[in-house]
């Protein structure tokens, strides 16, 4: 893991500032994953990874459950090339297990307005789950339209633009193992 200094020296001008190092992000992860393990003790469970941007959680979320885990993916969009929320929900890739019956837990990197993950639900409850439960890496909770509770949070932010550990801006800064704040003002658009 990077020490903070090594992540504040390797810091890209964009990057205004760090709000999450990779160690404090690391080590919720693993409470996380110790509070999943509990709740689901005894049961399989289907982690669907909402792309991309939860790929890097989820990955290491799954490395500290305790359970028989099978992985699919689903891609869902609402941002384009923005920095803030379209609110028009479209599905990019749908998951491909049958869920009916099973528990799941959807991973997702962030909840901003919470549309897109309010779509996401109605949509995967309608397949008869046995259980859906929300797992999010973040949420912003001073851009929400939608009611939606967060099952497993990780950390609640203020408004910002943030990127890195899988969150993007033009599908960059993915690689980044912190979350940071974007500096808007610095991109060339």
């Amino acid at each position: 893991m990077g020490s903070p200094m090594t992540e504040a020296a390797n810091k890209p001008k964009e990057i205004a500032e760090i709000l999450l190092d990779e160690p404090t992000l690391q080590s919720r992860i693993a409470e996380l994953g110790a509070e999943i393990t509990r709740d689901y003790q005894g049961e399989e469970l289907i982690v669907l990874c909402v792309l991309k941007g939860s790929i890097m959680f989820t990955v290491d979320l799954v490395k500290h459950l305790g359970l028989r885990v099978a992985i699919d993916f689903i891609s869902i969009s609402s941002y384009g090339a923005a920095t803030k929320s379209t609110g028009v929900v479209k599905m990019v890739k749908d998951i491909e297990e049958d869920i009916k019956g099973k528990h799941v837990l959807v991973v997702e990197d962030i909840v901003d307005t919470g549309l897109t993950l309010d779509y996401l639900k109605r949509s995967l409850s309608m397949r008869e789950p046995a259980s859906l439960k929300i797992c999010s890496l973040l949420s912003k909770p001073a851009r929400r339209k939608v009611d939606m509770e967060i099952d497993y949070l990780g950390f609640t932010i203020d408004d910002h633009f943030v990127v890195g550990y899988g969150l993007d801006y033009q599908s960059f800064y993915r690689n980044i193992p912190y979350i940071g704040i974007l500096d808007t003002s610095l991109l060339d658009e």
